[in-house]
């Protein structure tokens, strides 16, 4: 007699009825939550926009590097070294000093305990390399040190984008990093992908600052001296207009810790924005002692607004306007709550799919399946008869429990993914084939029913995992090196060769042991 416990039959029932309820909340609703899941359809099923965004880290290397001109020079001051001539140029900073200063200046940059490398603690590397000739030392980040920049600029880079899409209304993102210096977007669904690229081009680096109280700014021009201490914008709106603009920044927006759309007094669109505590009372004291006074919203290098100081902004608060329309003042109020990137984003590569391309593609794919569903199913019932109906039974078990596995996930499809699913209808009966040659070798050594059926899932087990294993093996490789779609083919391929195993090791052998192993059969037509 063939023995197959009643506790197994019970698991295997309600693993598998639970996977099918996951699959068919794809085509139900549900009122509970945790059965109230559905696959994503991705970028090439969906439609919606597609951007490769590489980030520009020269402007974060040398704004690095400024910052270390700072602190090298009052580093040495307090140890009373001299140094001079200080040079910021292709990303290497130079500077001089006298010959007895030179190796406590060497020293000084090799010590891990030096305030100079004040990341070596955490990286556990040096992140700058020194050279010195004849008492002129070059000064720039290491190898190490670029990549630790790079990687850190990545991250801070990725949730801002991920905050600033979240926050636009676009669902289901796919925001993840390639490499060290880029980030792919896909938008699946969105219909106006040109404010998108809008907000992602705008580094959002906000700053008040006091603009030149003697120049009126029509009279600028872009060829205009300029005074020491201040530097030439032109304004957001319009190009043609300069303003001068003071180089020491009054409050910065990392002060900022809110920004949402509104109208000001005459009912234009502005911007309302809220400063932390301590910026409020930095904010309150410039403005109490300049009454009178322009100054300038700067928002990447651009003056977005040149008001007068009326009065003493002691709230903390104020509005920026700027001839907005309520959709812009909407988005830069977004732009200032999601922070300012670390470095400027170009967009090296984009695409659009449109969701007519999208709806053909899963017609297409759906047909693929359907017909290769039925040509499995066939085929399975004339060759092995009742046998073919238990994998047949199995293969649509199989298909309902890779779909609720992927609902499970909530797993984003793609056409890749489709195709990965048409593959796997393919390959779940090749357990089921091994294991009735098996048994029908048993059968024609004449060997009894019953035996030649535990012996051939017996035998089979070992080539079975063999030969999945080996495949799988391979999707995880794919996934691990591919990029998007070829992830997609692997996700779904993975999930499809276990969920192959499982049905044809645990149910179709318990569908055979319930209908054979507890009467006894005299002759097996297989």
């Amino acid at each position: 007699m063939l023995y197959f416990s009643k506790l197994r039959i019970i698991f295997i029932t309600l693993i598998s009825s639970l996977f099918i309820i996951f699959a068919l909340s794809n085509l139900l609703n549900f009122d509970n939550k945790i059965f109230n899941k559905k696959i994503k359809l991705g970028l090439d099923l969906q439609g919606g926009s597609y951007l490769l965004l590489e980030i520009d880290n020269d402007p974060v290397i040398e704004q690095k590097l400024q910052n270390l001109t700072v602190t090298i020079r009052n580093y040495f001051k307090e140890k009373n070294v001299r140094i001079t001539n200080f040079k910021l140029s292709n990303q290497t900073l130079s500077f001089t000093s006298d010959e007895n200063s030179k190796q406590t200046i060497l020293d000084e940059f090799a010590s891990e305990e030096s305030e100079l490398n004040p990341y070596y603690q955490r990286f556990k590397s040096h992140q700058l390399d020194i050279v010195e000739e004849n008492n002129f030392f070059k000064v720039s980040f290491s190898k190490q040190g670029i990549i630790n920049l790079k990687t850190s600029s990545q991250d801070q880079a990725l949730e801002i984008i991920r905050r600033r899409i979240d926050e636009s209304g676009t669902k289901e993102p796919l925001i993840q990093s390639q490499g060290l210096d880029r980030i792919l977007v896909q938008l699946p669904g969105v219909d106006d992908p040109d404010r998108i690229k809008r907000l992602l081009g705008k580094t959002a680096k906000l700053s008040f600052r006091f603009t030149h109280p003697r120049i009126e700014s029509n009279e600028l021009t872009n060829s205009s001296p300029v005074p020491p201490g201040y530097i030439l914008m032109n304004s957001e709106n319009d190009k043609d207009v300069y303003y001068l603009i003071q180089k020491r920044v009054m409050i910065s927006g990392e002060e900022l810790i809110d920004a949402n759309p509104g109208f000001d007094q005459d009912g234009n669109p502005a911007v309302m924005f809220a400063l932390s505590t301590l910026g409020g009372k930095k904010f309150g004291r410039i403005t109490g002692k300049n009454i009178g006074k322009p100054f300038a919203i700067v928002l990447d290098n651009k003056v977005i607004s040149a008001p007068v100081i009326r009065d003493t902004i002691a709230t903390g608060s104020g509005q920026i306007s700027g001839g907005f329309t309520f959709q812009s003042a909407t988005d830069l109020a977004l732009l200032l709550r999601s922070g300012a990137l670390p470095a400027p984003l170009n967009i090296i590569e984009e695409r659009t799919v449109g969701p007519d391309l999208g709806q053909d593609s899963i017609n297409a794919g759906m047909i693929a399946l359907l017909i290769g569903f039925i040509l499995v199913i066939l085929y399975i019932f004339v060759k092995y008869k009742i046998f073919g109906i238990i994998t047949n039974i199995a293969l649509i078990l199989n298909l309902f429990i890779l779909v609720g596995i992927l609902t499970i996930f909530e797993a984003t499809l793609t056409l890749p993914g489709i195709a990965g699913i048409v593959l796997t209808v393919g390959m779940a009966v090749d357990a089921n084939v091994l294991i009735f040659a098996r048994i029908s070798e048993e059968l024609k050594a004449n060997v009894e029913v019953q035996s030649a059926i535990k012996n051939g899932f017996s035998k089979a087990f070992s080539t079975i995992i063999d030969a999945n294993i080996t495949t799988l093996l391979v999707a995880v490789i794919l996934y691990s090196i591919g990029t998007g779609p070829i992830k997609g083919f692997a996700i779904t391929l993975s999930i499809g060769i276990v969920t192959s195993i499982y049905t044809a090791i645990l149910v179709t052998r318990g569908i055979v042991n319930i209908m054979y192993g507890y009467r006894k059969v005299e002759r097996l037509n297989i």
